[in-house]
């Protein structure tokens, strides 16, 4: 990117929108195992405005190009655990053809920023930053320590990122016992009351390899041992197999949340239809109430007429955390004892009690900037680098706080086609995670 775009400022937007939109105009595309445009160039930015507000950000890069940034802020008490606030820089592909902007542009348009990274999460990074600047250029320090951290390959699980920094260098997270990052905290609408989703776990995730061999041939014979007609046959079976609805703590209490508000009986209901009851929103709580097991990529072969002897699918396995142990098991009954089945990647499952100090500063912040909403619990799907802190024991949030337009299919936006972000959606969420920083 350069320098004019960097200080191209439009006058009409706040300093949170500009961030975020300079941010998009860095193209960080991760493509997965290790495949991926350099997160420096945008960890550099992030540097250099920490400098800018008198902090001293340490820059680590797992491999060339892959750099994540941690800084810490002190806080007024240095007694309280420290508050790790936290976002990633890499972003998945996007295919230009497909939407109406240039996703790497960081287009404004009906009041919105469009781009990648715009709701996944370039849009989140830049609340922390100015919410952080707004604090120092006052003269102020948060209630307690607060490391910011800006990883890379969060989109590929965290391999050159949040697991490389914990494995490495976790002296940078001492002293920490909570975390906030993506993909909560935002507003949804049911049936004409406003709600606000913390994030308070995850699903865990298996990336496997299912592979099956057969007998190379010429694609002309009669050919019974064909490597692609097995895959094809597992596949299906995996694909189209329909795990049952499976509640936690979490999910159960989400259910019965939007149950009570829409004045529906929980009970007489399957929390499915519970869910999907809210619209657009419900298709994206709905995997949050059973394993799914989605096949994302498929390889075979090499030419029209020749029957290779390998064929391979990348299959995206997200189980409850309670559940991961028994679902491979289960995967292999399905796909058949004739599969190989290689992990690729694995991670935990996360929950977290929707009660303590930490929730309830949240609950708080979100009544004072928002007093006619609730405030309910949900189970993500997806996965965050929260995983990789829970290592060191961190207990993660999910609070990127939005306040939506009620015909807006925010969620459906991740990894979707033309992400975009109100812009007084950005300022919102500014303003709560300042008045967090302050109470929490």
């Amino acid at each position: 990117m350069s320098d004019a775009q960097i200080t191209d400022a439009e006058p009409e937007l706040s300093e949170t929108a500009r961030i975020a939109r300079d941010l998009i105009r860095f193209d960080t595309s991760n493509r997965g195992n290790g495949d991926a445009n350099p997160e420096t160039e945008a960890a550099e930015y992030v540097a250099g405005y920490l400098r800018g507000l008198g902090l001293d950000p340490v820059l680590v890069d797992a491999a060339p190009g892959r750099t994540s940034v941690v800084a810490r802020v002190a806080g007024a008490d240095p007694g309280l655990p420290a508050l790790v606030l936290h976002g990633h820089l890499d972003v998945v592909p996007a295919d230009a053809e497909s939407w109406s902007v240039d996703p790497f542009a960081g287009v404004i348009r009906d009041g919105m920023l469009w781009g990648r990274g715009a709701v996944d999460m370039k849009d989140m990074d830049a609340m922390i930053l100015t919410a952080i600047a707004e604090l120092r250029r006052g003269g102020e320090r948060p209630r307690r320590d607060v490391i910011l951290a800006f990883f890379a390959d969060e989109e590929n699980g965290g391999i050159y990122g949040s697991h490389y920094l914990v494995d490495r260098h976790p002296e940078l997270f001492a002293g920490a016992g909570t975390a906030i990052s993506e993909v909560g905290g935002y507003s949804i609408e049911l049936g004409g009351t406003r709600a606000y989703l913390v994030q308070t776990g995850e699903k865990a995730m298996d990336w496997i390899r299912l592979r099956a061999r057969g007998t190379a041939a010429h694609g002309s014979r009669v050919w019974h041992d064909n490597a692609v007609t097995r895959l094809a046959e597992a596949i299906a079976a995996l694909g189209r197999h329909e795990w049952p609805v499976a509640l936690c703590d979490t999910t159960r209490e989400l259910v019965d949340e939007i149950a009570a508000i829409l004045g529906q009986a929980p009970q007489q209901l399957d929390p499915e239809q519970v869910v999907l009851s809210i619209g657009p929103a419900g298709g994206f709580i709905q995997a949050s109430l059973r394993t799914t097991t989605n096949p994302t990529v498929l390889s075979a072969g090499y030419k029209h007429n020749v029957i290779p002897e390998t064929a391979e699918a990348l299959v995206d396995v997200r189980t409850l955390p309670a559940d991961q142990p028994g679902i491979l098991a289960e995967i292999r009954r399905i796909v058949g004892d004739d599969i190989e089945i290689e992990t690729v990647h694995s991670d935990i499952g996360l929950e977290a009690p929707f009660a303590g100090e930490l929730v309830d500063a949240m609950v708080a912040c979100l009544g004072r900037h928002d007093p006619e909403a609730r405030v309910l619990p949900y189970l993500l799907s997806g996965g965050t680098d929260n995983k990789a802190l829970a290592r060191l024991g961190i207990t993660g949030y999910g609070f990127a706080p939005l306040r939506l337009p009620a015909d807006l299919d925010f969620p459906g936006m991740f990894h979707g086609v033309d992400e975009r972000v109100p812009l007084d959606a950005l300022d919102f969420g500014h303003r709560v995670l300042v008045d967090l920083l302050r109470s929490y």
